[in-house]
């Protein structure tokens, strides 16, 4: 029986410019029906505001109990910078919730001592350097981050021009690499140039879209064979 997986979504970067996710859960898990949620304002409120208000966070519960009245399996958020927003969610469906950068983090908690945390959303610095640290700290394991704010290329992106955007991440990885061992591209929309990073910067780089469908899954593997 195909499992309906209800994916959250804070832009449509991922509905009609990158559909990455759509097309790994294909791949991955060719059986399930998947179905959209967006709000594609409440991530320009959270960037705007510097932070997620109470409302924001009250209109991503609103999302995911949206998904879970639509008869959602399982509910797999794609936006990081709204990441603690979801943990208060998740507490308030009973509907499993799979966040998109939870299973890049534990490897980058497992395997990285100097990690740099690469983003194109500012708001997205914090809760993916925290999810990695909290990670870390589940394993006894002490490391170090360093943010960097790719000014800009998020914008770039949704306007349209995926050359620019590219040549901003890069350069900005390529120095990052400097004082770092690994790279983790805290938003999935730099997913494609991952490749392109590790060959330029020679240093281990990880992105969220094929870690986190994955482990999307295997949790449906586990909940089906339970």
């Amino acid at each position: 029986m195909s499992k309906k997986i209800a994916i959250l979504h804070t832009s449509f970067v991922f509905v009609s410019v990158e559909p990455i996710i759509t097309d790994l859960i294909a791949e991955l898990i060719p059986e399930a029906e998947i179905i959209h949620f967006v709000d594609s304002d409440v991530l320009a409120t959270v960037v705007r505001e510097g932070g997620i208000s109470s409302q924001s966070e009250a209109r991503m519960v609103h999302l995911a109990q949206a998904a879970e009245a639509a008869g959602a399996d399982i509910i797999f958020s794609a936006c990081s910078s709204l990441g603690p927003a979801l943990d208060t969610a998740a507490r308030n469906v009973d509907t499993p919730v799979i966040k998109i950068d939870e299973a890049m983090a534990t490897i980058a908690a497992r395997d990285g001592n100097r990690i740099g945390v690469l983003a194109t959303v500012p708001t997205t610095l914090g809760p993916t350097s925290d999810l990695i640290r909290t990670k870390a700290d589940e394993m006894g394991r002490v490391t170090s981050i360093e943010q960097r704010l790719c000014e800009g290329a998020f914008s770039v992106l949704m306007s349209g021009d995926r050359d620019k955007h590219d040549a901003i991440v890069i350069e900005q990885a390529t120095d990052l690499a400097r004082t770092t061992d690994m790279i983790v591209l805290a938003q999935a929309s730099m997913n494609r140039l991952a490749g392109v990073i590790e060959e330029r910067s020679k240093v281990k780089v990880l992105s969220s879209p094929r870690l986190g469908v994955e482990h999307l899954a295997e949790h449906l593997t586990r909940s089906s064979v339970a």
